[in-house]
């Protein structure tokens, strides 16, 4: 995937897709609804701007045409995160987890799995 900034927009819409294949327009806007209400000309306008940009393909072989991601929601994350990481943490990932811990409630189970992941890590 190439480094592209996703906007607040761009997840809702890609949330929408990734969740069922092979959307219409209608379904999408119906999705969106109770996030956005945004009409349908708006979400054709982010839908064709997000084709591209490369993150979504739209069939046009048949009426309504259907819309999918074209980008993986991991892919997407794991570019969020070291945007993030960069941006606010000049990279260091131990800050950045600190930070999280510090303001953030987790389970004795949370707690476990990250000493279990950071043990098989040897950090």
């Amino acid at each position: 995937m190439n480094m592209v900034k996703l906007t607040e927009n761009e997840w809702a819409i890609l949330n929408i897709l990734w969740e069922g294949e092979g959307l219409t327009l209608g379904e999408i806007v119906s999705a969106l609804a109770p996030l956005h209400a945004w009409r349908r000309n708006t979400v054709h306008t982010y839908l064709t701007r997000m084709e591209s940009k490369g993150l979504v393909s739209i069939s046009r072989e048949q009426e309504p045409h259907r819309y999918a991601a074209a980008v993986n929601r991991e892919d997407c994350a794991r570019q969020a995160r070291n945007q993030l990481l960069d941006r606010v943490y000049g990279g260091a990932a131990g800050d950045l987890i600190a930070a999280f811990l510090k303001e953030s409630q987790i389970t004795s189970q949370e707690r476990e799995r990250l000493r279990k992941l950071l043990d098989d890590m040897e950090v």
